[in-house]
């Protein structure tokens, strides 16, 4: 496929200043930007990202900015109120972080790393006034959504700092455009605005053609709501952040209909198994062959191979289909992590340490009612766990005896 094909295909295409989007079909340099305004990037990011890798298989030259300036003000665009400011420890810390995950998600690509401080660092402000500010409408920036909002009944206004975000922004697509030769910013919907004040400083300064290319918000399909969000918050790459095995629940939990649409985006699998793994999961939906495959392909491109299949392990010996005595030291020590661990005792005295039961009276009933398992069989009569053991209550209630 070409790359057109490829993102139409997958669902990857939304608004651009491109006359076709078959004229992406010819390489260019292009490049897209994080802002660290937290030490990891959400799955959020995780979508243009793969994105980007197919522009890249396609020959296209990939320019990767760390927002190290732009961070210092952050993005109003979508936010009510103004923004705490972080420090500059912070950032920095923020910044290396997210340059880390550059490097894994685009392991064995070709790319290059920027930071948009290290040209900002050095603009004088007068200087960026006269040859810059000059040529910024004051008209179509106050247009933009996020500030009338800001400015109009009700809001709660915006600072000269971060109205001027857009105009920074802006900025560095005219730098990569002279200095790296950039001439497309590849984005996410909610950066449209943002992106289109570079395009226009390049024509009105250079007096030259530059593009915007941008991908859709990912949704929930039977929600409509904004996809990368739990109940527990946001869905980090970190590992410290978003646990291994809760990202890999997470993906494992996704509905059929917003599964199809997301192995397309966040996988690189061809098209062909694609189609046959969704075929296949159609044929016996109960198997959840599609999230599995999607959870799979997800966790081994974030956290590696070996930390998903320890977590297919451990979801295996949850969910009854593998027994706990396969489970290795680290897998284990995985486990522990994710649901209650007691030391060996009594199994009404394990269910109240765990906060499973309120009382051993409350304990005994859950038992003699035959709500509790231990290693997958019912027990009925409190007794003696000595070895490790998983216990489980109901559906979905677990501990580990270690």
């Amino acid at each position: 496929m070409t790359l057109s094909e490829e993102l139409e295909w997958r669902g990857f295409i939304n608004q651009t200043t491109l006359k076709s989007i078959d004229e992406l079909n010819e390489p260019r340099t292009f490049y897209w930007g994080v802002d660290p305004s937290a030490d990891s990037m959400t799955i959020g990011n995780l979508a243009p990202a793969m994105m980007i890798r197919h522009f890249i298989d396609h020959g296209h030259k990939a320019i990767l900015l760390v927002g190290g300036a732009t961070g210092m003000i952050g993005d109003p665009d979508g936010k009510k109120q103004e923004r705490d400011l972080k420090t500059l420890d912070e950032i920095s810390r923020n910044k290396s972080a997210i340059a880390n995950q550059y490097q894994n998600i685009f392991a064995g690509q070709d790319f290059e790393v920027v930071d948009n401080y290290d040209w900002f660092k050095e603009i004088n402000y007068l200087d960026f006034l006269r040859d810059v500010g000059k040529y910024a409408s004051m008209t179509q920036m106050l247009d933009r959504d996020f500030v009338q909002n800001r400015i109009g009944e009700g809001g709660d206004g915006i600072s000269y700092a971060e109205f001027s975000y857009s105009l920074i922004q802006g900025y560095d697509f005219l730098h990569l455009f002279r200095t790296k030769g950039a001439t497309m910013q590849v984005a996410g919907a909610d950066q449209w605005g943002n992106s289109i004040s570079g395009v226009q400083l390049i024509r009105r300064i250079e007096n030259a053609e530059a593009h915007v290319f941008t991908a859709p918000l990912i949704v929930n399909k039977q929600t409509g709501v904004k996809f990368g969000k739990s109940e527990g918050g946001a869905i980090w790459l970190d590992a410290e952040k978003t646990s291994p095995y809760k990202f890999f629940q997470f993906w494992l939990n996704v509905d059929d209909e917003t599964a199809e649409s997301l192995i397309k985006i966040y996988t690189l699998l061809d098209r062909e198994t694609v189609e046959a793994v969704i075929a296949s999961h159609k044929n016996n939906p109960g198997d959840r062959l599609l999230q599995r495959r999607l959870a799979h392909e997800v966790t081994t491109l974030i956290h590696g191979k070996d930390r998903c299949t320890s977590v297919e392990s451990v979801t295996e010996v949850l969910f009854g289909t593998r027994a706990l005595d396969e489970l290795q030291d680290q897998e284990l020590d995985m486990l522990a992590l994710e649901i209650p661990c007691v030391g060996p005792n009594d199994l009404v005295q394990v269910l109240i340490e765990s906060n499973v039961a309120s009382s051993n009276g409350d304990a005994r009933r859950l038992i003699e009612s035959g709500a509790v398992s231990v290693n997958g069989q019912k027990v009925l009569q409190p007794a003696d766990i000595e070895s490790t053991s998983l216990v489980k209550k109901g559906k979905n209630g677990f501990i580990l005896v270690r």
